[in-house]
């Protein structure tokens, strides 16, 4: 197993009225963040956030190339981020216990907190198509390259791995240095994770290690 320390390249925020940064997402230009009563876009290039969509906003966060996805307590609501309209509401596997929420291979990928799993789940029904067991709490959740990456929080130690789909393995982690928790997700699909930092009311540009 591969181990390295993260190298944070940028933080952003504190943003203005943002208690929490929940569950985030990239649209490949904005990276969207949810921050409990509402969705807000944040150009990465210099911070701002150039628009906010009101919606109960609780946990994950995911981008399918048309609608944002995010979970609302026991639901995951399906947005439309022209207008800010909610168009679907799916059942959450957890029941209030989601935390990552991803978007791969024409499913969502849904975290489980406290329950130490990542589901695959039908988007237009809910349905749980498989699940994958973590050794950690699971926090954030995306997918780069055919990989699945997830963050953890426990205490004051976060970090970001790299799982084996069909095992769970943890085959590559990457340590967050102490107080730097992790509690969204979301790569560029290029060099950067994007990770909530929670309470802190940060988001912080991790580099992605190279692969060897």
């Amino acid at each position: 197993m591969k181990t390295s320390t993260a190298e944070i390249i940028r933080e952003y925020g504190p943003f203005p009225d943002v208690e929490q940064v929940h569950g985030l997402t990239y649209d490949g230009s904005q990276v969207w963040f949810a921050s409990g009563d509402r969705i807000n876009a944040m150009d990465p290039e210099d911070g701002v956030i150039t628009r906010s969509i009101d919606a109960a906003a609780h946990a994950g966060t995911a981008f399918d190339g048309r609608h944002i996805f995010q979970i609302a307590e026991t639901v995951i609501q399906k947005i439309d981020p022209k207008n800010g309209a909610v168009v679907a509401t799916i059942p959450a596997p957890g029941n209030g216990g989601d935390s990552g929420l991803a978007w791969a291979e024409g499913s969502l990928w849904v975290g489980q907190h406290r329950g130490r799993r990542i589901h695959q789940v039908d988007p237009e029904t809910g349905k749980v198509l498989r699940t994958i067991e973590s050794r950690r709490v699971v926090t954030g959740v995306t997918w780069v390259d055919g990989e699945l990456w997830h963050g953890t929080w426990e205490g004051d130690e976060s970090d970001v791995r790299r799982i084996n789909v069909a095992t769970g393995e943890v085959l590559e982690i990457i340590e967050m240095p102490s107080g730097c928790g992790v509690s969204g997700l979301e790569s560029d699909g290029k060099d950067r994770f994007f990770c909530g930092g929670g309470g802190s009311g940060t988001i912080r540009a991790v580099k992605r290690p190279r692969r060897d």
